[in-house]
């Protein structure tokens, strides 16, 4: 389902209809962006298997994780949190790609017949990315706070419901957010 979903709309908001803000948990936002973020990896799995390209592209990690550090450090908060956030978001979505090369290899049928152009692909992923440090930079004291691991997992529930996350997308997004509250 998530597959379909993010096949479809990539290009735009990605087909998926957005999580409402709840007032109980200031994450959401972040949380959010950063599962839209995790649901390009089908489509990004779809082209890389299609043209026989491998999930791992350090060159592009790095460009992400120096373009990230760079708008933390514009946003005056902590580069280094924002890059290890980042990686385990990067790496979280390289799950995801490796599950479905792995699902298409002994289920071939289940190959998506097109995928979207990667750079379609990449300016969403952009865009989100540039999300994520914003909502970084705007709850930064919410994401240093006591409060944050429930804040973190309130979110975790209410977009896993809410974008109706399979079983490897929640692993793939708890993943990606572990490192939030430090």
């Amino acid at each position: 389902m998530a597959c379909t979903a993010v096949l479809v709309g990539v290009g735009g908001a990605l087909g998926v209809p957005a999580v409402h803000a709840d007032p109980e948990s200031p994450l959401l936002p972040l949380i959010d962006a950063a599962a839209q973020r995790l649901q390009t990896a089908d489509a990004v799995a779809a082209y890389k298997y299609r043209a026989g390209g491998a999930v791992d592209d350090p060159k592009r990690e790095q460009q992400v994780i120096d373009a990230v550090t760079a708008a933390a450090t514009a946003a005056h908060i902590d580069p280094g949190y924002v890059g290890n956030v980042f990686r385990n978001q990067i790496d979280a979505t390289s799950s995801v790609e490796y599950s479905r090369f792995a699902q298409w290899k002994i289920d071939p049928a289940a190959v998506p017949a097109a995928a979207p152009d990667l750079s379609e692909t990449r300016a969403t992923i952009d865009r989100l990315n540039q999300t994520m440090v914003r909502e970084m930079a705007a709850q930064w004291d919410d994401l240093h706070s006591p409060s944050c691991a429930a804040d973190r997992d309130a979110a975790l529930s209410a977009v896993t419901t809410s974008r109706e996350l399979d079983p490897v997308y929640q692993s793939a997004l708890a993943y990606a957010t572990h490192a939030y509250c430090p």
